[in-house]
């Protein structure tokens, strides 16, 4: 169970910090992050997490990521749905407080985005479904690719959740335009089903593109890597 929570409690921490960062500071007048603060907001979560919990749960804070290290060899799949579960119930929890400060300002309207994952007419720049895919799939699959190799025992220890948070920031700072970066099905489930409407017709996307990408990023991970990976 304490993997479970850890996973919880990581989950929660990215989504509140990343999406928090995006709803709460992100336009803010005259002094508001932009796109570069959110980017380095989501790194953040997972670098600071990685350090906190990878030792007890080993920080995954996504479906994909888990699903991607089970593909790879390295994660039981007997761990698959509690882990998954725990994540999704954390990144839930999270929008659920961030609901509660952003309500808390006068105009506040959740239906406007509340840092939702979306393509078409929702994507930020306006990119369609096949570029929001591609750009997804594309994306976790370098992310499972950097943290297979980050985490492989041949690499000096201690480094890997730099490498790792670093890797989400140039993910943000790359897809953001496009999809408002998900890569990750349990932060997009985690503030679509507060926006509703569009945002959870769309998750679908957000769900499949990652997972798929993980995959893909961890086989091919252990084909350049070799057995011993």
């Amino acid at each position: 169970m304490n993997r479970y929570g850890a996973e919880f409690l990581g989950t929660f921490w990215l989504v509140l910090g990343g999406c928090g960062s995006a709803v709460l500071a992100a336009a803010f007048p005259e002094v508001g992050i932009g796109l570069h603060g959110v980017s380095l907001a989501f790194g953040l979560t997972v670098l600071t997490m990685a350090f906190a919990i990878g030792h007890i749960s080993g920080c995954h804070l996504n479906p994909a990521v888990s699903i991607g290290l089970w593909a790879g060899g390295r994660f039981a799949g007997s761990q698959l749905l509690p882990y998954i579960v725990a994540q999704v119930l954390g990144a839930i929890a999270a929008g659920g407080v961030l609901y509660l400060i952003a309500s808390g300002q006068a105009g506040f309207d959740v239906t406007a985005g509340f840092a939702s994952n979306g393509y078409g007419e929702h994507s930020p720049g306006g990119y369609t479904m096949t570029a929001a895919l591609v750009a997804e799939v594309v994306l976790t699959a370098f992310f499972l690719f950097i943290i297979m190799g980050a985490t492989d025992q041949r690499v000096p220890a201690g480094f890997a959740p730099i490498a790792i948070g670093l890797t989400l920031t140039l993910i943000h700072l790359i897809s953001i335009p496009v999809t408002n970066t998900s890569v990750n099905p349990a932060r997009s489930t985690g503030v679509a089903v507060y926006a509703g409407g569009w945002a959870v017709d769309q998750l679908w996307l957000f769900w499949i593109a990652p997972i798929v990408g993980g995959v893909i990023g961890a086989w091919v991970y252990r084909a350049v890597a070799g057995s011993k990976a």
